[in-house]
């Protein structure tokens, strides 16, 4: 018999009393730490570390919980902290209850469901003051949390080497595309203007998106969602607003034009299908007459990246205009040279995809993994008091 099976069959046979949240702890609201000199001390947001000050608003273990933003994303802190007003923390009444397998149970609720807004995601005190929490007794909660503990440490390890793997082998890829891409005088230089036309997009909100209908491509897709071509689309709108959207053709190249940063800005999606399809703002059309994988694959290149940084726009939000793309270098070789490039990097995506897609899976697999006997450690069967 396990540690835990003999605390719990000594202690609690029978199951657990249920308290409300209100009953073990109480949530403290935060604030402005501005006028507070710079320290040592950790000021949290509902995004983690913002800032470090001389001062602390509490000095006891705690669970924080943001109040908005990133409402899924709770912390353990275990050393004197502040805390600003998009985050709660949390005094636990620690004759009765861990701190941390607080924050176990907490993270195994997945309190973002609780969300009141309809916009940014919020939390409020009397929601939260309600939650119902096991109550197991001391030995039995401590037991927990050594081995969720163990366990974290384990599954954090494992993640990060898998990362790293994975990172490994998406460099590795981009050198070998960046090389197949780079050519001598043999071939000509032309600007993107001279291989087609570069149309702006306009119009197509998330919530125009229908169950079916004519597809479409959102820009935020682009970055989310798509690789560097696409046969189908994810979502689709109706004929009637289809028809106030641009259209694009088969071999066209979707383009991103507007991001949060200069790495991303400009990432694109050439659309292979047989189907005329729609796009809207902030995306650029490129219709032209070469190989739309060849044109896609050289979008990704440092050699590309070096020129679009030259010519974005913006601080907060990243923006290339259609003018700017057209003034764009693309090495250009023949139709059929363009068709043999891409044959090679069409094999060497697919096993560097094998080899990646492998890794992203076995993290999720373990996070899940972790998920499961984390919640099945935190289930209990009640008792009434």
């Amino acid at each position: 018999m396990s540690r835990l099976k003999q605390l719990i069959a000594e202690l609690c046979p029978d199951g657990v009393e249920y308290k409300e949240l209100r009953e073990v702890l109480r949530i403290r609201n935060g604030k402005d730490y501005k006028h507070i000199a710079e320290g040592s001390i950790p000021v949290y947001g509902s995004g983690g570390i913002i800032a470090y000050i001389n001062q602390y608003a509490y000095d006891n273990p705690s669970v924080l919980i943001p109040r908005k933003g990133s409402i899924d994303k709770l912390y353990f802190v275990d050393e004197p902290f502040w805390t600003v007003d998009t985050i709660f923390y949390t005094e636990i009444n620690t004759e009765i209850i861990e701190p941390k397998f607080v924050f176990y149970y907490l993270q195994s609720q997945r309190i973002e469901r609780l969300n009141t807004a309809g916009g940014v995601p919020s939390l409020t005190q009397t929601i939260l003051n309600k939650i119902l929490i096991p109550l197991p007794p001391l030995p039995v909660q401590q037991e927990i949390v050594r081995i969720l503990d163990n366990f974290t440490e384990l599954t954090t390890e494992l993640t990060a080497e898998l990362t790293a793997e994975l990172t490994v082998r998406r460099k590795q890829y981009e050198y070998y595309r960046d090389l197949l891409l780079t050519f001598g005088d043999e071939v000509p230089i032309v600007k993107m203007g001279e291989i087609g036309t570069i149309e702006r997009g306009s119009g197509l909100q998330k919530n125009d998106f229908t169950e079916y209908g004519v597809g479409c491509i959102h820009y935020g897709q682009i970055y989310t969602y798509y690789g560097a071509f696409a046969y189908e689309t994810k979502s689709f709108v109706s004929p009637t607003m289809a028809s106030k959207l641009k259209k694009v053709n088969t071999g066209d190249i979707i383009i991103a034009v507007t991001s949060e940063n200069v790495e991303d800005v400009c990432k694109c999606v050439a659309w292979l299908g047989e189907n005329e399809i729609v796009t809207g703002g902030h995306t650029a059309i490129l219709k032209h007459n070469q190989n739309p994988k060849y044109i896609s694959y050289y979008l990704q290149t440092y050699s590309f990246f070096k020129q679009k940084r030259k010519i974005a726009q913006g601080t907060k939000v990243i923006e290339i205009s259609p003018k700017k793309l057209e003034q764009i270098l693309i090495p250009l070789p023949s139709l059929e040279e363009q068709e043999h490039i891409v044959a090679i990097l069409d094999r060497f995506d697919a096993l560097c995809n094998d080899l990646t897609s492998g890794i992203p899976a076995e993290i999720e697999a373990r996070q899940k993994q972790y998920e499961y006997y984390r919640d099945k450690l935190l289930t209990f069967k009640e008792v009434k008091a």
